[in-house]
């Protein structure tokens, strides 16, 4: 069975030890530390790359939510909070689950049952987007396009898009994005979407299983077929 990394996430020290002492149920989780704040959690975050985080919504500072959308990779999320005016939001970014102050023993087993088994399928990695009044966890491997908007990458899944505050050169630098292909100066396009490459008199395009066509610099027409070997 797979071991699951976790941290704790929360402002208050009792919060954290009774999720602590709860976990110790579970040999296959390891707890990795504990944060108290936004800040905290960031850092550990990147440095330890967990597999699950439990995550307090409100805190002094950055809120939950604020500590998300600055994350380059997003761990899967279990929230946990006393205030259930949060739990519209939590449930809009897709989070695993959750869970209303003070525990209850049996929705915490619940919670972490689904957690074994969405972390044991690898479900990929995530994104988190604040985009208007609304929140998105996005996995990856669900964006099919991304454009160029200024300073900004409009993010294409489904039937929905919305904007990410980073830039093309970073995503490709993101090694959660190693599937997608830069189609030229402004867009990136998920390999795993292609339908089919054709050639017209102005070169290559492809075809994506959205029904998107993208036309593929002269240059970067040499490594898709590379890639592709057509």
């Amino acid at each position: 069975m797979r071991n699951i990394r976790t941290l704790i996430i929360d402002d208050e020290r009792g919060a954290r030890q009774e999720l602590a002492r709860m976990l110790k149920s579970y040999p296959q989780v390891t707890i990795l530390g504990e944060a108290a704040n936004a800040d905290e959690a960031e850092q550990l975050i990147g440095l330890l790359k967990p597999d699950l985080i439990f995550l307090d919504i409100q805190m002094p500072g950055r809120s939950g939510f604020d500590l998300l959308e600055n994350l380059v990779h997003v761990p899967q999320v279990i929230f946990v909070t006393a205030f259930d005016s949060y739990a519209v939001q939590a449930f809009e970014v897709s989070a695993m689950d959750y869970l209303m102050k003070p525990v209850r023993e049996e929705r915490f087993k619940n919670a972490m049952d689904k957690a074994i088994e969405k972390i044991g399928t690898n479900d990929g990695a995530a994104v988190f987007v604040k985009d208007r009044s609304k929140h998105h966890l996005i996995k990856w491997k669900d964006v099919h396009l991304i454009e160029s908007v200024e300073n900004y990458a409009r993010l294409f899944f489904g039937q929905e898009q919305v904007l990410l505050k980073t830039s093309l050169n970073k995503l490709e630098e993101n090694p959660d994005c190693e599937r997608f292909f830069r189609a030229s100066r402004s867009i990136l396009f998920n390999l795993d979407y292609i339908s089919s490459v054709k050639k017209d008199d102005e070169g290559m395009f492809v075809e994506l299983k959205t029904g998107n066509l993208i036309r593929i610099s002269e240059r970067q027409a040499v490594k898709l077929r590379s890639l592709i070997k057509t």
